[in-house]
């Protein structure tokens, strides 16, 4: 069902294909192999369609790797570094005219140092960190439309410190936290100055946001205050958000399904087993669903932890590691659960074991949900699917390592291994039937 859309990399040294981002359905993406050039693509799903839009030359002077692909519109924007500039933002409408440096917001060979950068309203919102005497920093708000005359400061944010990494879209707004001396406070921008505005103080002291939720439309994030982690819900305004309840212990975010949000914890330091709760969007206590085994409980290192998440029709997917005394955990397994114990299941055994972070779990949008397994321990890791029980299961294509998957238009895209022994550019469908002789397909 899968097939490679293009050989893009041929032999070389260090060579990275990544960077995935869907642009109005238009794949862009970025090659290299760091000791020579560095190269933007597009790709409408076909071999023909699939094309260099600008090389970068890593020559002495020359450019680095395009960095935090977003598209805003039918735009991409991208920070590249190279000598002459530093470290800049970009913009290409997907021809090699229009890949350019909107503007060198720190003049010269000095660095731009941009984070977060997020489509807001059909502009790119993002923050700048300007060095200042003394080795602090001043933090400061911008916003571009791809040209440099709008491109511009939408606030200086002097005094204010403790930016969060983690960000949240809410509706036409960017939620982004502050956690300094003063207290922790939740703000929100829609790219202007009139609508960047602070919204609630959330806590007296400087506390620590630890996730945010990342599946389903809901505003949920949670913070550390001591030994309790508080679940917080915000609609993007100072009456819509509110804590939901405190745990004494670390929980984190499956995600949201319907009216609940699901959260993990570990049951406890002897079992060591995966716990699910509920709590209404709307306030009103925990609701226990289940606990997960762990047959490896025994062991000093064995606790477990979520990896991935996705969210597809009903259930939530999640990628479940279990720790050991190493770098890699001793066992990834996939599990979808609906909400209920009943339907809380475990669908495959033998995800890959080599990263405590790499196994991937992504929603196609369409019913199924792709992972990466490695059935033979030291084998190739194929992409497979799953429509949420073990029968609909299945291998996508004879290549390894699939990483990167994105939807662009009506095709997923990701990264594999194949014949080549190299990285490339892989796609299929996004909306598929399982095949007959699945379960023989299944290895």
């Amino acid at each position: 069902m899968a097939s490679r859309v293009k050989v893009v990399m041929t032999p070389g040294l260090g060579e990275f294909v990544g960077e995935l981002t869907n642009v109005q359905g238009t794949l862009y993406f970025v090659t290299t192999t760091y000791d020579t050039e560095a190269i933007l693509w597009r790709s409408d799903g076909t071999e023909a369609g699939t094309v260099q839009v600008k090389v970068f030359s890593s020559t002495p002077g020359g450019f680095s790797l395009p960095t935090d692909l977003v598209a805003v519109g039918n735009r991409l924007f991208f920070q590249v570094y190279s000598a002459a500039t530093g470290n800049e933002l970009w913009t290409s409408d997907g021809t090699a005219a229009g890949t350019r440096m909107v503007e060198d917001i720190t003049p010269g060979a000095g660095s731009s140092s941009l984070s977060n950068p997020t489509d807001v309203n059909g502009r790119l919102v993002f923050f700048r960190r300007v060095p200042v005497p003394g080795g602090a920093e001043q933090l400061e708000l911008w916003r571009s439309d791809g040209t440099a005359t709008g491109t511009l400061r939408v606030r200086n944010f002097r005094g204010f410190s403790g930016l969060s990494y983690d960000t949240l879209k809410v509706g036409n707004a960017l939620l982004f936290f502050f956690s300094q001396d003063t207290g922790t406070t939740l703000w929100r921008t829609d790219g202007t100055l009139a609508g960047t505005t602070s919204l609630k103080q959330l806590d007296a002291e400087p506390v620590i946001i630890t996730q945010v939720n990342r599946t389903g439309d809901p505003g949920v994030f949670i913070l550390k205050d001591g030994p309790n982690h508080e679940v917080w819900k915000t609609n993007g305004t100072a009456a819509g958000t509110f804590r939901l309840d405190a745990f004494g212990k670390p929980v984190g975010l499956l995600g949201t399904l319907g009216t609940s949000v699901y959260l993990e914890s570990m049951e406890n330091t002897t079992t060591k087993r995966l716990r699910i709760d509920r709590l209404s969007l709307n306030g009103g206590g925990k609701t226990f669903i289940t606990t997960l085994p762990n047959p490896y409980g025994a062991g000093e290192d064995a606790y477990p932890f979520v990896q991935h998440v996705a969210l597809s029709g009903s259930d939530l997917y999640f990628s479940l590691a279990i720790g050991s005394s190493g770098p890699a955990p001793v066992n990834v397994a996939l599990w979808a659960t609906n909400g209920t114990a009943a339907g809380t299941r475990k669908l495959d055994d033998t995800l890959f074991q080599g990263d405590q972070y790499w196994s991937p779990v992504f929603a196609t949008g369409t019913g199924q949900v792709l992972f990466s397994a490695n059935p033979v321990y030291g084998g190739p890791v194929p992409p497979y699917f799953t429509r949420g029980s073990v029968a609909t299961t299945g291998k996508l294509a004879d290549v390894s390592g699939p990483d990167s998957f994105t939807r662009a238009g009506n095709r997923i895209f990701f990264t594999a291994y194949d014949d080549t022994h190299l990285r490339q550019l892989w796609s299929v469908p996004a909306s598929f039937s399982c095949p007959p002789g699945l379960t023989e397909a299944r290895e």
